[in-house]
């Protein structure tokens, strides 16, 4: 029995089995990608949920200053998902194939959430706030407002573990977390734009004028809160009866 053949792009005859056998490898491998990307997807969507589990701890804790102190520490905050391009390019850097679990043990800052503040004490206070919550674990702390980095670079970076409960059970995700005053993001914001820009014969003055302005909006950042100091100072301490007038003024402030 003669067996069956077909022909290949290069005019070749091939044999049928030779042809399932290529079929079969291709559905495999077709399959196997089409699973990756799930599980890409639904790895992302298990950093998205971190977020918002972080970012309503940092709600609670603003709701919970501007009720009781009378001031909101945090100015606004933002969140972000790593891209697929950044987190491929990272994987390559680090001389990893591109894989979830690879993505996973070795990239931390796929999940960003930035908290900006008014004061530089607001930064302290708040990282303290969260930190001390048990559902928390510090992985790692940089603290680049007493050791910024030479370009000027000024703020508290975290990385913490955070659990989120799903309905197959609990997973622990990992979050980076930033926290700098409005005048430092003010200079990262545009620090990053024009690091982005085309290089230009000029650029060590660039470098050294952006390091310039990042000096001064620290010695502003200090200043401004040196100054609320002194005012907080200069006026009597209260008395139970004008704390509780102050509370009662809050009763009616929205939570949201």
């Amino acid at each position: 029995m003669k067996e069956e053949r077909n022909e290949n792009t290069d005019g070749e005859m091939l044999p049928a089995r030779l042809m399932a056998a290529d079929a079969e490898d291709l559905y495999g491998r077709a399959m196997k990608m089409m699973w990756s990307v799930v599980n890409y997807k639904d790895m992302q969507m298990t950093y998205s949920c971190a977020l918002r589990e972080i970012k309503t701890k940092f709600d609670v804790l603003n709701t919970e200053f501007n009720i009781k102190y009378k001031r909101n520490p945090i100015s606004s905050i933002s969140t972000r998902l790593k891209s697929t391009e950044s987190t491929v390019r990272k994987l390559i850097s680090k001389n990893l194939s591109v894989s979830v679990e690879n993505i996973e043990a070795n990239i931390f800052d796929i999940a960003g959430i930035r908290v900006i503040c008014s004061y530089i004490d607001d930064i302290y206070e708040i990282a303290e706030a969260l930190l001390k919550q048990d559902d928390i674990t510090l992985i790692r702390r940089k603290d680049y407002i007493q050791n910024p980095k030479p370009n000027g670079y000024r703020s508290l970076n975290l990385i913490v573990s955070i659990p989120v409960f799903f309905a197959e059970g609990k997973k622990e995700v990992n979050v980076e977390v930033q926290i700098r005053t409005i005048a430092m993001d003010f200079w990262a914001s545009l620090e990053h734009q024009l690091k982005y820009k085309r290089q230009t014969h000029d650029q060590a003055e660039v470098v050294a004028r952006l390091k310039n302005c990042a000096d001064i909006i620290a010695r502003t950042d200090a200043e401004m809160l040196d100054l609320r100091r002194k005012i907080e100072q200069s006026h009597d301490a209260p008395t139970e009866e004008d704390e509780l007038i102050e509370r009662l003024k809050k009763i009616d402030v929205r939570m949201d």
